[in-house]
């Protein structure tokens, strides 16, 4: 039996924002029901060109329904360049976690949302297509969204895989295949983190991409935010304001999110401290 939070119970029990927006300003369809899964999300944008209402259909359990929930409850009063950052990881944060098993569908609603946002913009005429090659036909998942998940989530092995996409949940044919899209995924990783490679400069254009994308919409789901103060080489001076600047365990988001993803994403010998003025 899985282990749901409080979070995610509420949301599959008494779902926000079910249906769909007559007329709307983005339409983003994933999944299939063929595959069990499967999600509808409309959005209407306001005068001031912001998310003004979202809405969702969705097939599928109980993760599925709440991971859909509280993504439109996440994009609401964002510009369409704010929701372009959310990630699974900030749905599934939202929602206080998710069975691993269960991942997938968090995932499902970033999918949903990137497209719907592509729809918005005019770069699709159609809700959803698979691009590039698809590696396992079970469920439809393309090498691209593989290598973006391991990416994304830190994945090393074939079951993480599968809680996060379901590849290789089905006659298991593709299992090799996602192996060798993991190694070249690692690959990939190992060679920003040694830093070497990087200027000054870089690193400060990576470190300020991601704190946009990543770490200050997570932040600031939480009524806090993060301002970069400054990069020393390995040292990343940052200043924790809103409700992180008051907040007990700021060290431990220093440490155990902040400095974890820099060093993921930018460089491995990255340290993080907080401005004490």
């Amino acid at each position: 039996m899985w282990n749901y939070s409080e979070k995610v119970v509420d949301h599959f029990l008494h779902p926000r924002n079910v249906g769909e927006i007559p007329d709307p300003d983005g339409i983003g369809e994933v999944g299939s029901l063929a595959c069990g899964d499967m999600l509808r999300l409309t959005f209407k944008l306001g005068p001031d060109g912001k998310i003004a209402d979202a809405r969702f259909k969705t097939f599928g359990c109980a993760s599925a329904i709440a991971s859909s929930s509280a993504l439109t409850e996440i994009i609401k009063g964002m510009t369409l360049e704010e929701a372009a950052a959310v990630t699974n990881r900030d749905i599934a944060k939202y929602l206080g976690g998710l069975p691993e098993e269960k991942m997938h569908c968090s995932v499902m609603g970033r999918e949903a949302l990137e497209a719907a946002i592509a729809w918005s913009r005019g770069e699709r005429t159609e809700p959803y297509r698979l691009e590039g090659e698809v590696v396992c036909k079970c469920y439809g998942v393309t090498q691209k969204e593989i290598e973006r998940v391991c990416a994304e989530n830190n994945l090393t092995t074939l079951e993480e895989v599968t809680h996060y996409t379901k590849a290789g949940g089905g006659c298991g044919l593709c299992h090799d295949r996602i192996r060798e899209i993991i190694s070249g995924s690692a690959q990939k990783e190992q060679k920003p983190a040694g830093g070497d490679e990087l200027t000054n400069v870089q690193r400060i254009h990576m470190i300020e991409d991601l704190l946009e994308k990543r770490i200050r919409p997570a932040l600031r789901q939480d009524g806090g935010d993060i301002e970069l103060v400054e990069v020393d080489r390995n040292v990343v001076t940052v200043k924790l304001k809103g409700a992180c600047a008051t907040c007990p365990s700021s060290s431990i988001t220093m440490r155990q999110f902040i400095e974890k993803e820099l060093t993921k994403s930018v460089a491995g010998d990255i340290r993080v401290e907080e401005a004490r003025h």
